[in-house]
């Protein structure tokens, strides 16, 4: 197969690396904002330019073929050369400025990272933090965000990885809750107590997966009387006297209503990595989120080893 170099519209080349990460027209469409149909008329121009299909449609969305790998591989690099031009570009300004999407899970994000940006601003103030939640690993090797925060170290090609931090997390309940069905008295009394844990079947990725694991380690068959795949909503359920709920320092901390249960017997920890893309990892914009991020765990007692 021989294809001309003028032939291929780079602007179709970069439509069909959305489609070919996200699966879907639809959700390339909204990643690139714009229409669906454009989306898919992008890739049959690219399709026919080369003389060949490259994805696969079906009621599940989109499949690359064998041709379409090879591609997705070439435009990858074609992808990360001109993304690392673009950094170098941005260190010639004076003043280091731009967006930065961070992507975590929701209760470090929502209870920790978010009433912590004003910081940011005052070293950065040119920077603009777009701080995304989800249950589900993100990949910035997809780039499906610039930053990764995770709770475990992520694999994949092209990943630059650092631990930078660690938190505690223990067994909290309200004192209603104490007051009705009494404090546990040792680690087997927990037995005849009920909890509010996670949907397992709704978790799509490692970073919160563990907690339920952890809990049946703790307890063989505990007895849930509330479930969420909300971390947030899990807190407020045992603040209201549901049961009780493992939850880390900073997120309890929030909610002085919860007592702590067999703290010396019952806790464990986990790691905090920070994660991005080897293109990304000199760029201004993005080492000054993670300088941030890494001086933020650091200067916490409460997020470094314990």
């Amino acid at each position: 197969m021989t294809v001309s170099f003028e032939s291929i519209d780079w602007d179709d080349l970069r439509v069909f690396l959305y489609a070919a990460r996200t699966g879907s027209l639809a959700q390339a469409a909204r990643r690139l904002r714009i229409d669906h149909s454009t989306v898919s008329r992008r890739i049959a121009q690219l399709e026919t330019s080369l003389g060949v299909a490259v994805l696969e449609r079906n009621r599940s969305g989109l499949k690359l073929n064998e041709v379409g790998e090879r591609l997705l591989r070439h435009a990858e690099i074609m992808e990360s050369s001109l993304v690392s031009f673009q950094e170098e570009l941005g260190t010639d300004n004076t003043m280091i400025s731009g967006h930065v999407r961070l992507a975590t899970v929701e209760g470090i994000a929502s209870l920790y990272i978010a009433e912590r940006c004003a910081q940011l601003k005052q070293i950065a103030p040119q920077i603009t933090l777009e701080l995304v939640t989800s249950s589900q690993t993100i990949h910035v090797n997809r780039r499906e965000a610039d930053l990764f925060l995770s709770f475990y170290k992520p694999q994949g090609q092209g990943l630059v990885s650092e631990k930078i931090g660690n938190f505690r997390l223990y067994l909290y309940a309200s004192q209603l809750y104490l007051d009705r069905y009494g404090m546990p008295s040792d680690r087997s009394d927990l037995q005849n107590h009920a909890f509010v844990s996670y949907i397992e079947d709704l978790i799509l990725g490692d970073s919160v997966l563990w907690l339920v694991r952890w809990l049946r380690n703790v307890i063989e068959s505990p007895t849930v009387a509330f479930y969420s795949n909300s971390m947030i909503a899990q807190m407020n359920a045992a603040a209201g006297g549901l049961g009780i709920v493992l939850l880390p320092t900073f997120a309890a901390a929030r909610r002085p209503e919860l007592v702590s249960i067999l703290q010396d017997q019952v806790s464990t920890t986990h790691d905090i990595w920070i994660n991005v893309h080897n293109d990304l990892q000199f760029s201004p914009r993005i080492r000054a989120v993670q300088l941030f991020l890494k001086n933020l765990f650091k200067n916490d007692p409460a997020m470094q080893p314990h």
